[in-house]
């Protein structure tokens, strides 16, 4: 027989005695409030703000707490306005007093501590709701069971940047998410998380003015409601309906204004650090909302820099006004509140339908079928599911038994189903730093600390080597996969910047470097430095590039020329003048045609040269949008690959310049975002990175459809990675390498990207060994 109200409240007076305690005034409130509750036949709720609970109070309410599941009490809310006397042990051991009968719990956890977090989200919860905002999470990882949760609101958790792989998988009945005001930013890394809530039909990332839960706002439903949302407003006026959806074409569609977020300033919690303190955060890190006065600790945020990073005054202050995220409707815009950086992902809303069919309402906007039907056909066209245009994702045996009864005949296919299973399956990437300790280097005194890589190049032939430029002007030839120094070049006391780096390939020991002090030297790796050749030099140079027969190579710089050197005999052929009416940024030889060349410039223009005919006039002329950072070949020579500052990213074809592609990168306005691209898995895709941001971008080479956002993540609180330059392993499909710069530190490293792999792969996976086996048995 259940205990009734009055009997437990004479159990609570009964152990405040025991305590030596007086019974607390809002307790002894909240059971009043639950029999007359109960003698009016309404619910009977026990509601108690932790606010008003002092330590004293913490052993008679537990004592109570833990009869309440056999009471006739039908829910129990535990709320939290502002601060709270209680210790986080306490709080945690009154939320799994209660089971069955938990209902809502909202709490702000800044009170508590980084211990809170970590009990609550690995102890779990019995609460049908669950209110966190403003909490430190940095990456949620709620590994305890919430069975009974339907609704979560993380909204304003300022740290929040990702998910565990497994995060939602013991919430199976979560319905609501709210995850407004968040740093969550990656499409890909997000959906894959939330695809584990089978449950989920109301999501936000940004929220409507008019609404403070995930349902839907009334003013987004015409006169006829659509069968397919799952709210049905009953109270709307005349005027409501008056603007809303009168026919498909007026579906909501992202708006991408001036005030586009970059979301490069946030700091991200580092996703090869196993540590748990690496899923909270207790810095002084807000959001970049509009309500100051919601937030009580210090540290604010300079909210214009943090939405116009880099930009003028003048520009935020003519675009702070529309820096949110706007949807159209038939008659009015629709303004949103409090997004995440994701909400900025181009084509963000489309691709959250297309991901989650059983979703009805996303920003407090509902989803009609037109709009699914919509959301169906721009994800096709801008993104790939699966890489190599595979639909659905092949196990691994099964790729193998196909290959065994089918004798191999296509070996290639073959090849890229491991590649797409396997990317499918390593939606969280492996990302490791590459460290190398000069101490590794075996009777050759270097130093005992790290190097500060800037400039870097996988070797042409040996699928093990990398040559490293350092900011202290030193050349380093590494083993990246044992992480073992096999050739060390000294800076000889100069302190300049090695920028300039390129192989030989038909003499693999060889390489040229050039340094920003425009000293230019052909060293072999398999001889001492003492016998390196020295070029005349090019003042503050910036890129070289050796041409097809190792002949030649050219040398560019922060001039508008271009110096041909000849290899063989150490001497400066030729210094072409006022190529560019700016300064050079890259000069690139084709892969396959030693006389033609490609210079970028940030005058704009990208022109295309042929010695044969003595390079006084370019072959073409082709011009961006904006200053033009680099130019590179396709393996093929089809093609160009121009990236110009702010994501501007574009394919031309190599023989008369025309435009093939525009992967259409949303800018972040800000002028000083270099933008660098290059091609990968033998000129099949293309990764893209800017030095404002932390994203790594993966697009299809023929059709410019995204595949995958990695997102580059900081080793502590308030850090942030940004991608200096970039290169894909021209031995390994999907994996890449990264030179990243820290802020605000400024040491750099190299940060190897396996998108093959996790750090959470399944044990039953195949290593990456069995694939290079398997690459090399079919010839690939």
């Amino acid at each position: 027989m259940a205990i009734d109200i009055q009997t437990l409240k004479h159990r609570y007076i009964d152990s405040c005695k025991d305590w030596n305690t007086v019974p607390n005034k809002a307790v002894f409130s909240a059971f009043v409030k639950a029999e007359v509750n109960k003698l009016e036949n309404e619910e009977s709720s026990f509601s108690i703000f932790l606010d008003d609970l002092e330590g004293v109070d913490f052993h008679p309410l537990y004592n109570v707490f833990v009869l309440i599941d056999m009471s006739e009490i039908d829910a129990v809310d535990i709320l939290q306005k502002s601060s709270c006397s209680l210790d986080a042990d306490s709080v945690l051991l009154l939320l799994h007093a209660v089971h069955h009968k938990l209902r809502v719990v909202d709490l702000q956890d800044r009170t508590f501590g980084k211990d809170f977090l970590l009990g609550l989200s690995s102890g779990g919860l019995a609460c049908q709701v669950l209110h966190l905002k403003f909490s430190h999470f940095r990456k949620v990882n709620m590994t305890g069971k919430f069975m009974q949760m339907r609704t979560l609101n993380l909204d304003f958790s300022a740290s929040l940047t990702s998910f565990g792989k497994d995060c939602f998988s013991c919430t199976p009945n979560l319905k609501c998410l709210s995850l407004c005001a968040t740093k969550i930013s990656n499409l890909w890394t997000t959906s894959a998380s939330l695809a584990k809530l089978p449950s989920l039909t109301e999501l936000r990332f940004q929220s409507c003015l008019c609404r403070d839960d995930t349902k839907a706002c009334p003013r987004s439903f015409g006169a006829k409601p659509d069968e397919n949302t799952s709210y049905s407003p009953t109270q709307e006026t005349a005027e409501e309906h008056t603007y809303a959806y009168p026919n498909d074409e007026d579906e909501l569609i992202n708006l991408f204004l001036i005030g586009t977020y970059n979301n490069s300033v946030h700091g991200t919690v580092n996703e090869y650090d196993d540590s748990t303190d690496s899923e909270v955060d207790f810095s002084d890190t807000l959001p970049g909302n509009s309500l100051l006065e919601d937030f009580s600790w210090n540290g604010l945020l300079d909210l214009r820099n943090e939405i116009f990073p880099r930009g003028s005054e003048e520009d935020a202050d003519e675009s702070w006004a529309m820096s949110r995220p706007i949807s159209r409707v038939s008659r009015r815009k629709h303004r949103f509140d409090h997004p995440s950086p994701i909400c900025y992902e181009k084509h963000y809303r489309d691709y959250m339908i297309a991901s989650f069919p059983n979703l009805k309402i996303l920003d407090n906007q509902p989803i009609r079928r037109a709009e699914k039907d919509r959301a169906a056909v721009v994800y096709s066209d801008n993104f790939e599911h699966l890489p190599y245009k595979r639909t659905n994702k092949e196990s691994i045996v099964s790729i193998l038994k196909n290959r065994e009864i089918k004798a191999a005949k296509n070996t290639t296919s073959y090849t890229r189903s491991v590649g797409a299973s396997r990317v499918g399956c390593a939606v969280f990437p492996s990302l490791r730093p590459l460290s190398i300790k000069s101490s590794t280097m075996p009777r050759v005194d270097v130093g005992t600390t790290s190097f500060r890589p800037r400039q870097f190049e996988y070797h042409p032939c040996n699928s093990n080597l990398m040559v490293i430029g350092t900011l202290d002007g030193e050349v380093v030839v590494v083993n990246h996969e044992s992480e073992k120094i096999v050739g060390y070049i000294s800076s000889h006391g100069a302190t300049n910047s090695v920028l300039g780096l390129c192989w030989l390939k038909k003499y693999p020991s060889k390489l040229i470097a050039g340094s920003d002090n425009g000293v230019l030297k052909l060293y072999d790796i398999q001889h001492t430095p003492s016998t390196a050749v020295t070029f005349d030099g090019f003042d503050q140079l910036t890129s070289v590039h050796v041409n097809s027969l190792d002949e030649l190579f050219l040398a560019s710089g922060y001039s508008n020329d271009v110096a041909l050197y000849d290899i063989s005999t150490g001497q400066r052929l030729q210094r072409f003048s006022n190529m560019h009416q700016e300064h050079i940024n890259v000069v690139k030889f084709a892969n396959h045609s030693p006389s033609m060349f490609a210079t970028s410039s940030f005058d704009h223009d990208v022109k295309m040269w042929d010695l044969r005919q003595k390079p006084i006039h370019p072959c073409y002329t082709v011009s961006s949008f904006r200053g033009n950072v680099m130019v590179c070949f396709s393996p093929d020579d089809h093609y160009l690959l121009v990236s110009a500052v702010d994501n501007e990213v574009k394919q031309l074809l190599a023989v008369d310049g025309r435009l093939h592609l525009d992967f259409g990168i949303a800018p972040t306005r800000s002028s000083q975002n270099y933008t660098r691209s290059y091609y990968m898995n033998g000129g099949d895709y293309i990764l893209s990175g800017s030095c404002d941001e932390n994203v790594v971008r993966i697009c299809c080479a023929q059709t410019g459809r995204r595949l995958r956002d990695i997102s580059l993540e900081g080793k502590s609180s308030g850090s942030s990675m940004f991608v200096q330059s970039l290169r894909g392993d021209p031995f390994r499909d999907f994996n890449l390498s990264v030179l990243a710069a820290y802020y605000p530190s400024s040491r750099p490293e190299i940060v190897k990207i396996n998108m093959l792999s996790s750090k959470d792969a399944d044990k039953d996976s195949l290593s990456d060994e069995h694939l290079h086996a398997a690459q090399g048995l079919s010839g690939a």
